[in-house]
């Protein structure tokens, strides 16, 4: 699955999700313990308008960890997502683009965009009682895409936990999480 093709899939399955977040759960736990479930909508969005900034060639947002959330997150998450893609379509995944770090290949920044929103889309099911299954082909492209650059100098840097250990049999979804330093 490329790319644009799994972010897109990826997107549609969190805004069914982030439709089914209750006013009340906003400030509720979430798996990353140092944020709150508004905390982890606050950077989920946050990273995808700066991905955005980025495909464009756009002055990046100063801190994306606290962009402000409206009343209405399903709209607001599907038309971030809408100019996120559209960004990354015109962009494509060849070139450089900065979404933060320094200039990176386009490529790269697109799998970061994918993995960060795959994550959390997991974060948000557990903190709000949903199912976040991905698809078997979904969870498999992002953890093999998440293989790619993940190691133990950008857990360190980004706060990501390492590996949960699982079973051979567990599902690509729970691969996946635990890969990302949750407990499936």
């Amino acid at each position: 699955m490329d790319l644009h093709n799994a972010l897109s899939q990826s997107y549609d399955h969190t805004a069914k999700l982030i439709g089914g977040v209750q006013p009340g759960q906003l400030d509720g736990p979430t798996p990353c313990t140092e944020w709150q479930l508004r905390q982890v909508l606050s950077h989920a969005m946050g990273v995808i308008a700066n991905m955005t900034r980025g495909a464009r060639g756009e002055e990046l947002l100063a801190e994306m960890n606290s962009y402000p959330l409206e009343d209405d997150l399903a709209s607001q998450f599907r038309s971030e997502t809408e100019r996120n893609l559209a960004a990354w379509k015109a962009n494509g995944p060849s070139g450089e683009v900065n979404v933060g770090a320094g200039p990176m290949p386009a490529e790269l920044a697109m799998g970061i965009n994918l993995v960060d929103i795959t994550t959390h889309s997991w974060d948000i099911a557990c903190a709000t009682g949903q199912d976040g299954t991905l698809s078997d082909e979904l969870a498999t492209t992002v953890l093999s895409v998440a293989k790619g650059f993940v190691n133990d100098d950008i857990r360190k840097f980004v706060g990501i936990n390492p590996p949960v250990p699982v079973g051979d049999d567990a599902n690509p979804t729970a691969q996946l999480v635990a890969f990302m330093g949750r407990q499936p």
